[in-house]
């Protein structure tokens, strides 16, 4: 099963993924509410997955910072696997996140299975 890291403000969205994940098997290794702390982890923990809210704050005030983290993850480990989440109705979104390497993008508010096709998809041997 995969060791997973969560990137997201919103605690308890944090934890509705980590119970989700529990409950398929899957490890949560990192749980971060911002981009600056991220990075760091990351590079602690070296998760087989990191599922990250496309909103998640930083200290770079726009509305671009997502792919800059984005961009900053691939740039330190070019293998880095990455699904990131969105609400409902950012197609643009999905799209740019895809451009730039995201490997999956999950809908919220997220249906279990859903989340589980992504993850099985991106952080498990075929």
């Amino acid at each position: 099963m995969a060791r997973v890291m969560i990137v997201d403000d919103a605690e308890f969205m944090r934890m509705a993924i980590r119970d989700t994940l529990f409950k398929h098997g899957h490890e949560v290794v990192a749980e971060v509410a911002d981009g600056d702390e991220a990075i760091q982890k990351y590079l602690e923990v070296k998760p087989d997955l990191v599922l990250m809210d496309i909103m998640v704050p930083d200290n770079v005030p726009d509305s671009k910072n997502w792919k800059k983290l984005l961009d900053k993850f691939l740039v330190i480990d070019h293998k880095a696997k990455m699904a990131m989440f969105s609400s409902l109705g950012q197609q643009v979104l999905i799209t740019e996140s895809m451009k730039i390497g995201a490997m999956g993008f999950v809908v919220k508010p997220f249906e279990s299975d859903g989340m589980m096709d992504v993850i099985r998809k991106i952080a498990e041997p075929n």
